[in-house]
């Protein structure tokens, strides 16, 4: 009786036991406890260690290529972000640039080329963290009825300098057109480069001056909305994944100074999960995040936002993607005009990838 009533004490500690270690096993980790298991892929990083009080300052551009970064912005005014973030709007990429360059920027939203100069100018002081935009540029046509490149034989095209000529030059090229500017002879395309702005050519398609245009969105929303003879020839992206690898039409990018990224690197892993919330937000919520677009002065009209945001091309590309679509972009670039890259592609250190 000894023995039976020992090993019923033993059988009852026992299930003691394991009722504590499954309830154990089965509590939910409290807030406080770090999971260092739940780490982002693309940042290699857990929040455990994020500064909350650092000031992270981020520029970014007005239109298309600051649109997914709004609801972010809108999240750090209503004191919602993890960061303390101290967000700027700026309508000249030139401005970033040099803010890039004195280091009065940590964070910068940028046409991709001008990321690539950057790169090249500071001895490769920035680092491109994600690829936020594709493609944005159409070809626009009033009246003309055109329908292929082939059918721009002898036609005279405006487009703003830079990338989108850079851009429509290499697609006219790729389609068997030679090109020349305004006043050459013995070309199949003549592209003109005579307006200051895109917002100069964009008011002179909308009233009828210009048939034939190169513009990006949202300046495309705006023109078929104050001119229905206006209409979308050609898509440019989709005339790009024609002609090139799908995906390297990278237009827009977010780039770290990278003595930022180096000194605080749980910061930067932070925010590009907050970003890529941000990005998915924008992307599932077009009304409302149009609303926060317009609230946060990145674009002046919610309505004309919620419009040009499906034809954007917003995206979210990191690590080795981002790397492949950028250097794809880059290589183009650099047979199209050296000079709009810095001169040179990039060394493998221009690429953000997480550890």
């Amino acid at each position: 009786m000894k023995k039976n009533h020992i090993l019923l004490r033993l059988i009852t500690l026992c299930l003691a036991l394991a009722a504590v270690f499954s309830f154990t096993a089965c509590t939910p980790k409290q807030p406080d406890q770090p999971d260092n298991g739940d780490q982002n892929e693309n940042t290699g990083n857990t929040d455990a260690t994020v500064d909350t009080n650092l000031q992270v300052n981020v520029t970014v551009l007005s239109g298309t290529t600051g649109f997914s970064m709004a609801p972010l912005m809108q999240s750090h005014a209503d004191g919602k972000a993890k960061l303390n973030y101290n967000f700027k709007v700026e309508a000249d990429a030139s401005n970033v640039n040099a803010a890039l360059i004195n280091g009065s920027v940590d964070i910068a939203a940028l046409p991709t080329n001008a990321a690539s100069a950057v790169y090249n100018k500071t001895g490769g002081a920035v680092q491109i963290l994600t690829i936020n935009t594709l493609g944005v540029l159409y070809l626009l046509d009033n009246g003309n009825n055109i329908t292929s490149f082939e059918d721009l034989r002898g036609k005279t095209v405006a487009a703003p300098a830079q990338n989108p000529t850079f851009i429509f030059k290499y697609l006219c090229e790729k389609n068997g057109l030679t090109v020349g500017s305004v006043g050459d002879t013995g070309v199949d395309v003549i592209i003109d480069n005579g307006y200051t702005t895109p917002a100069e050519l964009q008011a002179n398609v909308a009233a009828g001056n210009v048939t034939l245009a190169v513009l990006p969105e949202p300046l495309v929303t705006i023109v078929k909305s104050a001119n229905a003879d206006v209409a979308v020839a050609l898509d440019l992206t989709e005339e790009w994944n024609k002609v090139s690898p799908e995906n390297s039409l990278v237009q827009g990018c977010i780039v770290v100074r990278k003595a930022f990224a180096e000194q605080h690197p749980a910061e930067v892993a932070a925010f590009l999960k907050e970003y890529e919330a941000s990005v998915n937000f924008l992307m599932n919520n077009v009304a409302e995040a149009a609303e926060m677009v317009a609230a946060q002065g990145v674009f002046a009209k919610a309505a004309v936002a919620a419009k040009a945001i499906p034809n954007c091309n917003i995206c979210y590309l990191v690590g080795e993607e981002m790397k492949a679509s950028m250097l794809a972009f880059l290589t183009i670039m650099m047979g199209v005009q050296p000079a709009s890259i810095g001169g040179k592609l990039p060394e493998d250190d221009f690429y953000y990838i997480a550890k």
